[in-house]
Order: structure tokens, then C-alpha cells, then sequence
């Protein structure tokens, strides 16, 4: 029986109360009475108000920086507090910086959510459904991290992209040195390393025997000076040769571009402030010495972002420096944008988004999201697969049971969740290791049978092996 204070008696009939009181009260109030909707596009802007604020209520305004600020003076002439514009490529940010400079609160909205727009689609058609989705509140405000993070963004983009960029010279290197037979790669492990460049360069530089390349390779090397020599056996087509120093001439640049983005990055971290100052923690268990990432800043990233944030994510089992810094640069580091740790593993497209209808379920899956957070945070669980710790034991049982892609999903969202904790509550993330999540998990097995049995009219008696 229900309670008198509370007309239901489970989650679901709580649900079921829930939307009869929204069917019967559809809610729909002013909330932003001083809005405006404003239609990105290419070459111009339509911009809606209320028809009280103005005799012409929807007007066009050129791209051109001069007209972005009489769009501004308008709606400030109108008495607009509140401006709602679609994510359009990247036509809105001019906009969106202008607005947001001259003290407006700007909602971005993602394009899904007004696209259900009744009959011909026309531009001022659709500025006037944005102003008028969002008096009424029916608009989400899209994340857009502060003006700090998004220098940081930017740099770190264009770091990733340099970074690609010489990662295609070094495989145009290979194909070139396939193409001579050179088969310089069955013998080392990275041609863009320092053995493989050293012997790249002096072929550049002339040297065509393969007895004296031989014995520029390091003495790290497994192979043999013989097995090097044998491989640097080619023929030397001037067309070949040509393209390897095209490529190796693009490879320095990309690095020289890569150490330039470095020394911003540097700056801008610098230009942070130091975060709250933490409970001092007992005494930490010493780290395990990790290999820096072959593309990783020449810097102390590491302590930077420790400084920034106050919390090391890197004792997270998977997530890397450069996990950290890319999490940093999308996200920011104000966690109280997201409500809670549910929000933001949605947000990044990690939780499941089952489609149901008919309270059938039709589709299973998440939301096909692009985010550079949630692929940073897949690449680290990966990485679990040969961890002897809490979570690769736990990815490990996970891909055994559910297969290696939904595995990774979800050990992505655990990381999520754990990124969220230490970023706004200041926690320190400590492994528990791979026997605890065992035996864990076979107490947790035990405990199922036994209720199991209970319900069968069976009592479990443990024997002691």
C-alpha cells in the first residue's frame, strides 16, 4: 500500500506519477523574458527579439567584426540579457566571444535540439524558434569550458595535430625505404628513433655502405651489426632518395613546430594560479618509475598540472600525462559545471542511452559522441589490459564477459568517474591492486549463490579447501 505522503510505492511507479504530473502541467513559463535567437550563418546573422523590444523585431546583421558590434548595441538597445545561437561549424565563435565580452549570457545550443522546426525552414523563420525555445527554457546551455582553458585548448589541438602530421612523415620514410629495399624496419623497432635517424641522415649525406651505416646503430640495439648491414642492402634510386630527404626536411619541421607549442604551453600553464591548498596527505606509496611518452613536452608536465589542479591524476592506473593534459584542456578544471559524476560521463558519451518506446527497449548503446576527453580516456583503458592492479583486474573480467569493446566503454566511464572525485572533491586515488578486486569479486559470487539457494529452499555451507 502506498504511503499518504508518498502516492507510490517503487521507483517505478514514481516515474509513472512523475509524467502524469508533467502531462498535466506542461510547465511552460517565461524563464528568460529578456531573450534574444540569433541564426549562425556563413555570411550573415538573423537575430529575433520579442516584437515589444523593437518595431522590426527580426533583423540581418553582416559577419564583419564592425557589425558584430552593432548586433551587440542592438540587443543591448532592446534590453536582451540572454542570447541563444546554434553550434554552426565554427561561424558562431566570433559571435560568441563579442557577445560574451559585452557581459551577455550566451546559450550554445546544440543543432539536434531545434531542429524539429514546423513547416519551411527559413532563416529568420529559425531565429524566431530560437528566441522562442528559449523564453520558455527549453534550451540547454552546451559546455564551453573559461577563456583560460581554451587557450590551453587551442595549443594542445594544434600540438596533437603537429604530432600527426610527423607521425605521416615517418610512415612516408618507411614506404620509401620499402620501396629500396632498405629494410632497415625488421631490424629496429622505430625508424624515428635515434638509431633510425641517425642512419636515415647519413644516407642523406651520401654514405652508401652498408658495413659503415651498421655501425651507427646504438649498442641497445638487439640486432646485430651484421643483421643491420644486411638490411641496409638496397638499390639507390635518385626519384627515392629525393622523397625520404622531401620527408625528412618535413619531419624537422613538424618537430621544430611541436617544440614551439611546448614553449606556449609552458607559459600558459604558468599563468594559472595555484590551486587550493589541500589537507596535507600521509604519506604517499612511491610511484613506479614510468617510461615519459615518446611525444610527450620536453617539460615538467607532470607537476604542472599537479600545481593547476591539486590532485595527481596520473596515480590513476592508465591515464598518462598526456591523458591528464587532455582532459585538462577540455574539460578545465571546475567540475561543478556537471552535477554530479552521472552528468559528466553522459556528457562525454559514456553511460548507456537505450532507446525505448512502448516501454520496450529498441536500441541499446551509447550516443555517438565526439570528444576528445572520452578518447583519451578509451586510449587509458586499454592500457589495463596487462596492469596488475584494482581496475585491470577489473577490465580484465570485463572483457571476458562482455567483449573487448563494451569493455573498454565501460572501464572509460569508471576512469571518468574516478577523474571527476579527485578534480572536484580533491581525492586521492589509491590502488587497491589486482588480489583485492578478486577477492572482491568472489566474495560478491558467493554472497549471489547463497541468496540463490535461500530462494530455492537450499542453505550454502562453505568448505574450507
Amino acid at each position: 500500500m502506498a504511503t499518504d505522503n508518498k502516492p507510490w510505492r517503487n521507483r517505478k511507479e514514481r516515474k509513472e506519477w512523475a509524467r502524469r504530473l508533467q502531462s498535466e502541467d506542461p510547465g511552460l513559463e517565461v524563464v528568460h523574458p529578456h531573450a534574444a535567437g540569433i541564426d549562425i550563418g556563413n555570411g550573415a546573422h538573423y537575430v529575433a527579439v520579442r516584437p515589444e523590444r523593437d518595431p522590426k523585431p527580426v533583423q540581418r546583421f553582416e559577419c564583419f567584426t564592425a557589425d558584430l558590434h552593432r548586433l551587440a548595441d542592438w540587443l543591448r538597445s532592446c534590453g536582451v540579457k540572454t542570447v541563444a545561437m546554434q553550434s554552426t561549424g565554427v561561424y558562431w565563435i566570433p559571435v560568441y566571444e563579442v557577445l560574451e565580452e559585452r557581459g551577455f549570457k550566451v546559450y550554445l545550443v546544440n543543432a539536434r535540439h531545434t531542429k524539429n522546426l514546423p513547416g519551411r525552414k527559413s532563416d529568420v523563420q529559425e531565429s524566431q524558434w530560437l528566441l522562442k525555445l528559449h523564453t520558455y527554457g527549453l534550451l540547454n546551455n552546451s559546455f564551453q569550458p573559461s577563456g583560460e582553458i581554451r587557450v590551453l585548448r587551442t595549443y594542445w589541438r594544434q600540438r596533437a595535430d603537429h604530432v600527426r602530421g610527423a607521425a605521416t612523415c615517418v610512415q612516408r620514410m618507411q614506404k620509401v625505404l620499402t620501396q629500396m629495399n632498405i629494410q632497415l624496419a625488421n631490424v629496429i623497432s622505430d625508424v624515428s628513433g635515434l638509431t633510425g635517424q641517425t642512419i636515415v641522415r647519413a644516407i642523406l649525406a651520401g654514405e652508401r655502405d652498408p658495413v659503415k651505416l651498421a655501425e651507427l646503430s646504438h649498442s641497445g640495439i638487439r640486432a646485430s651489426r651484421d643483421e643491420v648491414a644486411k638490411s641496409l642492402e638496397g638499390n639507390w634510386r635518385p626519384e627515392l632518395l629525393f622523397v625520404l630527404q622531401q620527408e625528412v626536411e618535413m619531419y624537422d619541421i613538424y618537430q621544430h613546430r611541436i617544440t614551439e607549442c611546448d614553449q606556449q604551453l609552458q607559459e600558459q600553464l604558468a599563468s594559472f594560479a595555484d590551486a587550493t591548498p589541500l589537507p596535507s596527505p600521509e604519506a604517499e606509496p612511491k610511484r613506479k618509475r614510468i617510461k615519459p611518452a615518446k611525444n610527450a613536452p620536453r617539460f615538467e608536465l607532470r607537476s604542472e598540472l599537479q600545481r593547476i589542479t591539486g590532485v595527481d591524476l596520473t596515480r590513476i592506473d592508465g591515464i598518462d600525462v598526456m591523458v591528464a593534459q587532455t582532459l585538462v584542456s577540455e574539460v578545465g578544471l571546475d567540475m561543478g559545471r556537471w552535477k554530479t559524476e552521472a552528468h559528466f560521463a553522459s556528457w562525454l558519451g559514456l553511460c548507456p542511452d537505450n532507446r525505448t518506446s512502448g516501454d520496450k527497449v529498441l536500441k541499446r548503446g551509447t550516443r555517438r559522441v565526439v570528444n576528445r576527453a572520452a578518447t583519451a580516456l578509451r586510449m587509458a583503458a586499454v592500457t589495463l589490459m596487462r596492469s596488475r592492479t584494482y581496475l585491470g583486474a577489473q577490465y580484465r573480467r570485463l572483457r571476458t564477459k562482455l567483449g573487448a569493446p563494451k569493455a573498454i566503454t565501460a572501464m572509460a566511464h569508471r576512469l571518468a568517474r574516478l577523474v571527476y572525485r579527485m578534480l572536484k572533491y580533491g581525492q586521492r586515488y589509491v590502488d587497491k591492486g589486482a588480489e583485492y578486486y578478486e577477492q572482491r569479486y568472489r566474495q560478491q559470487q558467493i554472497e549471489f549463490l547463497r541468496k540463490k539457494a535461500m530462494k530455492l529452499g537450499f542453505q550454502v555451507t562453505p568448505v574450507n579447501s
